[in-house]
């Protein structure tokens, strides 16, 4: 079963962590890579993970340098990105670097967090964006970065592990409409997950 929270006792101190910080880089390269699914030419899904949360976290701690102060606001930033059992958590990220061509892509997709759809044997999920702030501006300007969670039923999570079950991620954006199909790599990954 995985993990499901993390909590101060699974942090570490800065000089521990300082010393594994290279061979946990190498080792979270791995795990993301099968946890990776481009949708369209600019968006990608990175599904989350207990192990990425922790990895973000004091990815957070090691860069701000907070110390003890900073540890609660970083728990209770990510621990909501952990998947409890029945769900996929994704951070959907826009990565465009041309600065211009980014502001043009995003004021044309307000609304985009409520497009996600993960759909399983042809049956569509639509994703919840994460609600700790309004990712889309009065204006219609999306945020490049998006937390979408996929809540599945128990017969979705059991389908959703068989190889034979067609799984699909996509966006159902007037502005952006892309899907692609989960590879093996990705499902075995993400099928952890799923309790």
């Amino acid at each position: 079963m995985a993990e499901k929270q993390i909590t101060r006792d699974d942090v570490l101190e800065m000089s521990a962590y300082r010393a594994i910080r290279a061979t946990k880089r190498a080792e979270m390269v791995a795990i993301k890579r099968d946890r990776r699914v481009a949708v369209g030419p600019d968006a990608t899904f990175y599904f989350e993970s207990h192990d990425t949360m922790w990895w973000q976290i004091h990815e957070m701690l090691y860069i701000e340098k907070g110390g003890e102060e900073q540890i609660p606001d970083e728990l209770a930033a990510y621990n909501p990105l952990i998947p409890q059992g029945r769900e996929l958590i994704a951070t959907l990220m826009f990565e465009i670097d041309d600065p211009d061509r980014r502001k043009i892509v995003l004021s044309s997709l307000g609304g985009v967090e409520e497009a996600c759809v993960l759909s399983i044997a042809g049956k569509e999920i639509v994703g919840v964006a994460e609600a700790d702030l309004d990712r889309t501006t009065a204006d219609g300007k999306a945020s490049s970065v998006q937390f979408v969670h996929f809540t599945l039923s128990d017969a979705q999570a059991d389908a959703f592990k068989q190889p034979e079950t067609q799984v699909m991620l996509g966006i159902k954006h007037p502005n952006y409409g892309h899907m692609a199909i989960l590879s093996g790599p990705v499902r075995t990954a993400l099928s952890a997950d799923l309790d």
